[in-house]
């Protein structure tokens, strides 16, 4: 199975792990659960011992005391959680795990525990037995985000996609800029579609729609090349079908075979007179190839009267028209795709064409500038973007 990680970091900054720190108090308060008040000054030396050295860093220390004190104390629950928090911040998950079993015994009320005995059996790749301790944890307080988290990717490690994505879906909503969630997310997906297409194969192996989604696959990791083969079967197959010649024009036109694509996105037309993507495609790739201005135009005109939401399609409209000198038009057809979304870059830099073809050069210039602005920043956030990657990949010295 794949390793989604765990941090030690994370869980000393969470929920479950400050409701445990508690506990420290706790334990300097049940001497009397002890043998008797020789024993009990004993466990006040030891913690207070303990204390210190954890204070310092000290963790071994730290360890030890606490491990005299369940000797001398064998009933006093929260010294079994806090030497199990230890062992835990030493990555020794399997103590870890052991001590908040033993803290559970005596004291099966302790639900942070329970909590914290699930994530540190995760950390130690016993997965089948973290999820009902996990699971017991949330009963008693479903709002800690941390534990949801860990049932997550306890659930993700037991395969069982559809529960981990529906908890990664809802800690997305609720924390937007949370990447692990959102990575782990991304791998889920990716996992149900596996198995949709692994249980589609046993179906038909065949089957135009079983090599479709084959493709996508192939498409969600760029590669197109690849994808061109189940596609073209798929066509064969069931040349009837509705949206398998857009899917295989898509392929081509991804890796700049226009001719090929052109030919498809007709095929599609043929079948599927409604596709709007389609037509819109064929106006693109007449603009790209600077074809016949006014065969494009028809073409992104029928898509949009199909799909009037398609702003690509606009301003592909918006070229045909300039190319046909129809600037008024294009300029129109612009500043309303602006209006709905000033970020647009493309359509900055058609605009500003038109303006100057209209004679309004301070405007002309105003929306160059604009344009320039935006494509700058988006120059930087793709470098940033390659440089994170490149950071990931580089080995570590």
């Amino acid at each position: 199975m794949h390793s989604t990680g765990i941090s030690a970091d994370r869980l000393l900054n969470s929920q479950v792990f400050k409701a445990c720190v508690a506990l420290l108090v706790t334990c300097c308060l049940l001497g009397a659960q002890t043998a008797g008040a020789a024993d009990d000054a004993r466990v006040q030396e030891l913690y207070r011992e303990a204390k210190a050295a954890q204070a310092v860093g000290d963790t071994r220390t730290s360890i030890r005391k606490y491990e005299e004190i369940v000797r001398i104390a064998p009933r006093l629950a929260p010294a079994y959680n806090n030497l199990g928090l230890l062992y835990f911040e030493s990555r020794n998950y399997r103590k870890a795990a052991a001590m908040f079993e033993q803290s559970l015994k005596i004291n099966p009320a302790l639900h942070s525990t329970a909590g914290l005995l699930g994530m540190a059996l995760y950390a130690s790749r016993e997965y089948l037995a973290a999820r009902p301790h996990l699971e017991a944890a949330l009963r008693a307080n479903g709002r800690d985000a941390n534990t949801r988290l860990f049932l997550a990717k306890d659930l993700f490690q037991l395969g069982d996609y559809r529960a981990a994505a529906l908890r990664l879906e809802q800690l997305s909503v609720e924390d937007p800029k949370n990447q692990e969630v959102w990575s782990l997310l991304g791998k889920t997906y990716m996992k149900l579609t596996e198995t949709a297409l692994g249980r589609m194969n046993a179906i038909d192996p065949h089957s135009a729609i079983a090599l479709e989604l084959s493709a996508e696959m192939m498409e969600a990791m760029d590669n197109y090349e690849g994808a061109l083969v189940p596609l073209k079967k798929a066509v064969e197959i069931a040349p009837q079908r509705p949206g398998g010649h857009y899917k295989l024009g898509e392929a081509y036109r991804q890796l700049g075979e226009l001719d090929p694509a052109a030919e498809q996105f007709q095929a599609e037309l043929k079948v599927d007179p409604s596709n709007c993507m389609a037509e819109s495609a064929l106006g693109g790739i007449g603009l790209s190839k600077n074809e016949e201005s006014q065969a494009a135009l028809l073409h992104t005109e029928r898509a949009l009267s199909l799909c009037p939401e398609l702003t690509e399609t606009r301003v592909d409209h918006a070229r045909a028209l300039l190319k046909l000198a129809r600037y008024d038009e294009a300029a129109r057809d612009l500043e309303s795709v602006l209006g709905a979304d000033p970020n647009q870059v493309s359509a900055h830099f058609f605009l500003a064409k038109a303006y100057v073809a209209l004679g309004r050069t301070r405007d002309s210039q105003s929306e160059m500038e604009t344009f320039s602005r935006l494509e700058a920043r988006a120059r930087t956030a793709t470098a940033d973007l390659a440089s994170r990657a490149s950071d990931i990949k580089r080995p570590k010295p």
